[in-house]
């Protein structure tokens, strides 16, 4: 289920003035391009409301994507950091007014917070291209990171960093203080769902993939790791260690919630996907997303098999076999219950892994 869009008359009762004349954020008139209002309902137990600003290239399709983020209450297009205040669409094309078509992200910091929006928006731009997104050239279609929050900064330049060693080329993604937002005219406003055959540069289907950034989840150091961690469970995730079959409360748990690194607490597998193997270790067809799984070959027994690693931690959690339920996939991800932490589903929220409740609707 898709977590419900606040629209700008929702937004203003909620929060009144901070959103609308707040943070050096500028509402225009509406005969100047002032949105539509949005009759979406207002999460009155929604205290926790936070802004980022995101250019991306064309932002009829990043305005589209982000509004369908679990979390994103609403979506806005305008312009940001340019040379004069009220710029019109034109003055980006013809007057080289500097300003970069920019989204405005309204969202719910208790369900998402900025490292996992940060994943999204990666997901949808080419962070090594200067000036250029898609089909899109010029100044105005640049990448670029706004904050409003000084604190954001140290989050969005933490996570460009990590970020930065899965690529070649050098990230050119400006990160700034955000210096005036105006809201685009009102037909680039929700282009994309007035216009569902419209030009957009990227696939809006990513969006319903699952993110979740390494930003969220280092690894301790191995002082603390030894002080954290069980001497199974170093032995195990450190050590490349086998528990005794059977002996894991964790084989027989069936509760709703969610398996994450015991030495990170990054997310792994739901119990949506565990199933009952009979061979005595916690058994998934599938981990939460393919990508907190690393596989490497393993010959230790003077047999091949695929050992899989976590992605962050670079904890040894088990193995991947191809004898799973053949309806559900085939797989079977054979995991050492000393190497995860279950988070029950009541509590995925108050643990900070609210983005991913929307997985148990």
């Amino acid at each position: 289920m898709k977590y419900p869009i606040l629209g700008i008359a929702g937004i203003a009762l909620a929060i009144g003035a901070y959103l609308i004349f707040g943070g050096g954020t500028h509402k225009p008139q509406e005969e100047e391009g002032m949105a539509p209002e949005d009759s979406g309902p207002t999460p009155a137990a929604t205290t926790n409301l936070r802004t980022i600003y995101l250019a991306g290239g064309c932002f009829w399709g990043v305005e589209e994507y982000m509004d369908r983020v679990y979390g994103v209450l609403d979506s806005e297009s305008g312009y940001a950091n340019g040379k004069w205040e009220n710029p019109s669409y034109e003055d980006l094309i013809y007057k080289n007014s500097g300003h970069a078509e920019t989204v405005k992200i309204t969202y719910d910091a208790d369900v998402v917070d900025l490292e996992v929006l940060l994943a999204h928006y990666f997901k949808i731009i080419d962070p090594t291209s200067l000036n250029r997104q898609g089909n899109d050239v010029g100044l105005q279609y640049r990448t670029g990171v706004y904050y409003e929050n000084e604190a954001d900064r140290d989050i969005i330049e933490g996570f460009i960093r990590i970020e930065a060693t899965r690529y070649a080329d050098p990230i050119v993604v400006e990160v700034a203080p955000l210096d005036g937002f105006y809201f685009a005219e009102d037909y680039h406003q929700d282009y994309l769902k007035k216009n569902p055959g419209g030009y957009c540069h990227i696939d809006l289907t990513l969006s319903e993939e699952v993110v979740i950034p390494m930003s969220k989840y280092p690894k301790p150091d191995e002082a603390v790791l030894k002080e954290k961690l069980t001497e199974l469970s170093y032995k195990v995730t450190q050590e490349d260690a086998t528990e005794r079959a059977f002996t894991s409360e964790l084989y027989t748990n069936k509760a709703r919630g969610l398996y994450v690194d015991i030495v990170t607490g990054e997310p792994l597998f739901t119990s949506l996907d565990k199933f009952e193997s009979g061979s005595g270790w916690p058994s998934f067809v599938k981990p939460v997303t393919p990508e907190v799984m690393v596989e490497k070959r393993d010959v230790k027994l003077g047999y091949e098999r695929i050992e899989v690693r976590s992605r962050s931690g670079d904890s040894h959690l088990g193995h991947v076999f191809d004898d799973g339920p053949e309806d559900r996939g085939g797989l079977r991800y054979c995991i050492n219950g000393a190497a995860l932490r279950f988070v029950p589903y009541e509590e995925m929220a108050d643990q900070g892994y609210g983005y991913l409740m929307n997985l148990f609707e």
